[in-house]
């Protein structure tokens, strides 16, 4: 017997296969709309567990697809950026990763499973993604990627 919790990530799955889905709100309404109330937290853990990115369409807009595992490093990280990275800046060992609102979670959960060297460990908020490096100089280097591939 599944779990509601199955049942919903595999609902989700579903929905992101048939449709554009462009946020975590909309998810959100479309979960409530097929009888699964769940708070946005809920969603959050949901979209990282599943591993759900947001890619932009050919249109300009986002919707969520599954991670590609096949990708490297250098194309999930590239991914990331382009998803909606806005700037990022360092200081001492910690890495400071800006985001389009409500991105931060999903940037920081795929560059927690990329294994970046020295990299310790994140935190996300709504639009800010903290990267704890083990080093001032692994941290200096790594913010340098980042902007290069912003620019």
């Amino acid at each position: 017997m599944k779990s509601e919790k199955q049942s919903r990530q595999e609902l989700i799955l579903q929905l992101i296969n048939e449709q554009p889905v462009a946020n975590q709100l909309a998810l959100q309404q479309l979960l409530e709309q097929r009888g699964y109330p769940v708070t946005q937290a809920t969603i959050s853990r949901d979209v990282q567990k599943l591993r759900l990115v947001r890619h932009k369409t050919a249109d300009g807009g986002f919707r969520y697809v599954e991670e590609d595992s096949q990708n490297t490093s250098s194309e999930r990280l590239q991914n990331i950026l382009h998803q909606g990275a806005v700037s990022s800046d360092w200081a001492q060992n910690i890495v400071v990763l800006k985001t389009m609102p409500g991105l931060a979670s999903a940037a920081a959960a795929a560059l927690d499973g990329m294994e970046i060297p020295n990299l310790v460990g994140s935190l996300a908020g709504d639009d800010t993604v903290l990267l704890v490096m083990r080093t001032p100089e692994a941290a200096e280097r790594f913010c340098r990627e980042l902007n290069d591939r912003l620019d």
